[in-house]
Order: structure tokens, then sequence, then C-alpha cells
């Protein structure tokens, strides 16, 4: 900054002045890291958290901010012009001559530009929504990715404990002579599967983490679990409250937006055909002349040539463009409703399939197992089989629930759901 600014202050004020304007510039530089706190997250905490630090959101507020500058901007009118003349620098016929230009704008074009500016601005207002509600998509759709992957990770904590188990019961029975070496090789190698199944159920749960955490601007997780309901189905809106919502879609307006943008566009450009003119009041004052001359002149451009053809023809094909993206958008929009809500029907039928019908199966078999082997009616085997296939149920289960909370998350994304109450 020039030192001219600081001369009229005393040198503490200036001091201080300075001292701050470098504080705002150097936290405009480097902003805070959007780290949250070392607590269980709820999908709650999850939502407010993106919806305050996602980077790509705030940069859509920016654009929202400066589309509101354009409305402003529109609404100031042309400034005045002085002119100042002097034909002679000689002092005995010097002739001066001081105007005061005023344009004066004609056939509306402030009101036109000031409408054209605030429906951009909607169109900004209405893309800062739709990706919010992206986002709350995403989230959703990576919350309850981390409650899956927290389930798996502690199924395969559980079979490790008993595939340790197992070894050490194998161990026992070989040292004792019942069983063969062999049995004790067995379960070591089972025990080494487990084990590789369990680096990989850890090794998803912090990809899960992360991807999470950096939806909110933060590529190393701090929070110690997500705390939720991974098994809570919820249901499917009605069809008269769908196509209420449908027409409220951010999506939708927004090509509304755009297309009533482009007609006001058209009409902007169609008064900026109609010249204006500027009004010139000023004073003449001449050497040879006593007094002081008035005078009062219009000025007036004489539209022979340029009538702005070339731009209102492309207004009017720019209109014609948003006009077919407003029904290119309904048509997408209304069959992307009814797809996500396939999806959500399809994922929820699976999940409670297999709730109902194979999980607790599974179960039984793997509890069964597990019990005979302690009491050595089975063998180390029978209860790995079990295991396995508990295990592969399970994690086709979680994997349905997450799908189903992925699908119903689009939906509403779709549908124009309240970002602000989860």
């Amino acid at each position: 900054m020039p030192s001219t600014v600081f001369s009229g202050m005393r040198p503490l004020r200036a001091a201080l002045l300075a001292a701050l304007l470098s504080l705002g510039h150097a936290h405009a530089q480097q902003p805070m890291p959007a780290v949250e706190p070392a607590v269980s997250l709820t999908l709650e905490q999850a939502l407010q958290l993106a919806l305050d630090r996602n980077p790509a959101l705030a940069a859509a507020r920016s654009e929202v901010e400066a589309a509101a500058a354009q409305v402003l901007q529109g609404s100031l009118r042309p400034n005045p012009e002085l002119t100042y003349q002097t034909d002679d620098a000689s002092r005995l016929s010097r002739t001066s001559m001081l105007e005061i230009g005023v344009p004066v704008e004609t056939a509306g074009k402030r009101d036109a530009r000031m409408r054209t500016a605030d429906l951009g601005r909607q169109v900004a207002q209405s893309d800062l929504e739709s990706r919010s509600l992206r986002l709350r998509a995403a989230v959703v759709a990576a919350f309850f990715d981390v409650l899956a992957a927290q389930e798996l990770a502690a199924l395969a904590a559980d079979s490790v404990r008993l595939a340790q188990r197992a070894t050490d019961i194998a161990t026992k029975r070989v040292a004792a002579g019942k069983v063969s070496p062999v049995e004790e090789t067995r379960a070591r190698v089972a025990e080494a599967g487990v084990r590789v199944s369990q680096l990989q159920a850890d090794s998803e749960l912090r990809n899960a983490r992360r991807r999470l955490s950096s939806l909110w601007g933060n590529p190393s997780p701090q929070f110690s679990a997500a705390q939720g309901e991974v098994e809570r189905l919820g249901e499917l809106p009605a069809t008269e409250q769908i196509e209420q919502r449908l027409a409220s879609s951010p999506l939708l307006q927004r090509a509304q937006h755009e297309l009533a943008r482009r007609q006001s566009q058209v009409s902007l450009e169609q008064s900026r055909a109609v010249p204006d003119f500027i009004v010139n009041v000023g004073v003449k004052r001449s050497i040879e002349t006593p007094g002081n001359q008035a005078l009062l002149g219009v000025k007036i451009p004489l539209p022979v040539a340029n009538r702005n053809q070339g731009n209102i023809l492309e207004a009017l094909r720019r209109e014609d463009k948003a006009r077919e993206e407003l029904v290119a958008t309904q048509v997408a929009l209304a069959s992307d409703v009814q797809l996500a809500i396939e999806h959500v029907r399809a994922r929820r039928g699976e999940a409670e399939l297999l709730r109902r019908d194979v999980l607790p199966g599974a179960r039984s078999a793997y509890d069964a197992a597990t019990i005979g082997f302690e009491n050595g009616k089975f063998s180390f085997l029978e209860v790995l089989d079990a295991q396995r296939t508990l295990f592969s149920v399970k994690s086709q289960y979680l994997n349905a629930l997450a799908n189903f909370h992925r699908a119903q998350a689009e939906l509403e994304s779709l549908l124009g759901n309240d970002v602000r109450r989860p």
C-alpha cells in the first residue's frame, strides 16, 4: 500500500491499520483447516459440517454474491460528463467553454438491465441449492458407507478372535495327542485367512472415513466413529408429494430462471437499439465579449448502420436454446425420479429379504457350529464354513442397506429436499 495513505495519520494508528490489513490478507490466503472434533459423529452433524465447510459449496455461495453485485451494478445510472475547451492560448482572444453532459437512458434500459441481473442471481441461487442437494446426497451415502464398514470391521474382528481361539484349542489337542498336527496347521492357515479379511475390512473402513470427511474439506478424519442406525429404512414419499416437490426441484427452477433471464436479455438488447442521448448544459466566456454565454445542447447518435442487430439475434437464439433446455430438463428429471424410485424400492426389498429370510439362518448356523466346536462336536472347518457364510451374508446385507440409503438420498436430491433439515 502506498505510504501516502498514512501520511495524514498518527504513526501508531497507521501502524495498527497496516497490521490489520496484513492479518486480513494472510487470513484470506491461508484459510483455517476444516477439522471436525474427535468425537462420535451423527448424520446431522456430518451434514452440517459439509454444508458449512465444503469448498465447492463455498464457491457456489460466492457466485451468488457476485451475481447480487451485478444487480447493484445494473441499478446504477450513467455518470455525467464534464467538458472544458479553450480555442486560443492568447490572453487577448481566448475563448473558454465549460459543459456538463447528462446521459439520458431511453426505452427502459435500466429496468431491463436490473431485471436481467436479478434473474441471473436467481440462476446462481438455483445452482447453489442444486449443489447443496447433491452434497447432501453424497454425505448421506458416505455416512452410511462408514456405518456399514464399521459393522463389517467389527464382524471381521470377531472372526479373528474365533480363529485365535480355534488355533489355541487345536494346539492343545495336538499337545495332548488327540488330533494330528495337520489340524493345527489348518487352524493356523484359516486364522491367517481371517486376518487378511480383517485387514481388508479395516482398510475399507479407513477409506470410507476419508470419503466422508473429504466432503467438508478434511483429508484426515478426526471423528472417532459414525453414530447411527444403518438398518433404519425410511419410507417413500407419497405420489402427490413427489409431484409437488418435483415442481420445486432446483434443477427445474434453474432451467426456468435461465429461460426468463434469456427472455429479459432479448428485451434488454432490443432496448439498446434505441439510442440514448446526452443533454449538455454549460457556459462560454470570451475575452472579447463581456459576460458569460449560456450553452444548451443535445447529442443524439444516429442508428444508421449499427442498430444492435447482431446482439438481438444472438439473444433470440439463446432464448430458443434455453426453452429447449427447459423441456429437456423436465423430461430428464421426470425420468431420473422414476428410476430413483425404482432403485429405492429394489434396494429396500433386497435388504428386507436378506434381513428376514437369509441372515437369521446364517447366524443360527454360525452360533450352532461355534457352540458345537467348543464342546468338541464339530470340527473347526465346519465352524469356518459357517463363519464365512455369515460374513458373506452380513456383507451383502450391509451393502444392500448402504445402497438403499444412497438411492434414497439421490431421490431426495432430485425432488428438492430442504438440506437444512436432514
